[in-house]
């Protein structure tokens, strides 16, 4: 799909010699979108795994194994390295033997990399579960000050990107409290930024403006609360309905007084179940494209492709990852 919002994304990247990390080398789907990341000079892409065996299949497809950067964690000439930092890094939880082990692992590697500033970010997730992506990233970049867990929003686009839209948290958090849903928001304004989207933030409840009374409402009301005393210069309001956060006459009925009912852009979901299935409505009855997720609140960027994606889907993931490089 072209549109403007990828343009932008990629003019904001070409030509800053930007490199990501692909744990998952030898995946076919990863191969293909860092040639095309590649011979478009977006980006320099780091191939992990086997070095003869991922050479073989650049071959099968008629590629260069000279035109990319292959590491094997085997084989690596600064692995020592690695170690000493990775134990310095656990702070006492790991031994240097244990290290050894556990660095093999391509994700643990790959992290590194981003860590020590071998790598501006790491996409994986195509063979691997979240867990074992998302896992590595939490012991090593870690969250930033103030952001107490990571979480996933989903970029949202219609209409060749002329509609676009951020969901969050979609991925990770099943039942986030007040505090984590406040941090939540304020993550997504900035993602939100990224894509050149003015953050309008609706908190999503049952309940618009005091209208329904349990504590699943008042654990918006309150996050709401959090999020408005933490950042005053971002429009954040709750809690409300999606129809009166997306609907300019019900927001106006429901929430009168709200500069983001019926405006909003960036929608947070009170838990994972309603913000998973709620974008998943978006993407099947609504025609929206769903990227993502986009990995919020860590201090280096790291991406959690779905095991169902497709090449495309690579590409475009790794072009967000490299932009979340440059904020």
């Amino acid at each position: 799909m072209k549109n403007d919002l990828f343009d932008g994304l990629k003019a904001k990247i070409a030509g800053k010699n930007l490199k990501i990390v692909f744990p998952e080398g030898i995946e076919s789907r990863i191969i293909g979108a860092a040639y095309r990341l590649q011979a478009e000079e977006l980006l320099t892409p780091i191939l992990l795994g086997n070095v003869e065996e991922i050479s073989a299949t650049l071959r099968a497809r008629g590629l260069q194994s000279s035109h990319f950067t292959i590491i094997d964690p085997a084989n690596y000439d600064k692995f020592d390295t690695m170690v000493t930092a990775f134990v310095e890094r656990r702070a006492g939880k790991v031994t240097e033997a244990q290290a050894r082990d556990i660095l093999l692992d391509v994700n643990y590697f790959g992290t590194m990399l981003v860590y020590m500033g071998l790598a501006d970010g790491l996409v994986s997730g195509a063979i691997h579960s979240t867990a074992d992506t998302v896992r590595p990233a939490l012991q090593i970049i870690k969250t930033k000050p103030g952001v107490s867990r990571t979480s996933g929003a989903f970029l949202m686009v219609r209409a060749y990107g002329k509609e676009k839209y951020i969901f969050s948290d979609c991925a990770i958090n099943i039942n986030p409290g007040s505090q984590e849903l406040a941090e939540i928001a304020i993550d997504s304004a900035a993602t939100a930024k990224l894509f050149d989207i003015e953050p309008r933030v609706a908190m999503l409840s049952f309940s618009t403006n005091g209208s329904g009374a349990s504590p699943d409402v008042t654990k918006v009301v309150e996050a709401t609360r959090i999020a408005k005393t933490l950042r005053p210069d971002l429009k954040i309001d709750g809690e409300m309905q999606f129809d009166a956060a997306f609907v300019p006459e019900v927001g106006r009925l429901k929430f009168p007084d709200s500069d983001v009912a019926g405006n909003a852009s960036v929608f947070v979901f009170p838990d994972l179940q309603s913000g998973n299935i709620g974008y998943k409505i978006a993407q099947r009855l609504g025609n929206f494209e769903a990227i993502g997720p986009i990995l919020q609140g860590l201090n280096k960027p790291v991406s959690d492709l779905s095991r169902g994606s497709n090449e495309e889907d690579v590409y475009k993931l790794s072009i967000i990852t490299a932009a979340q490089a440059l904020a």
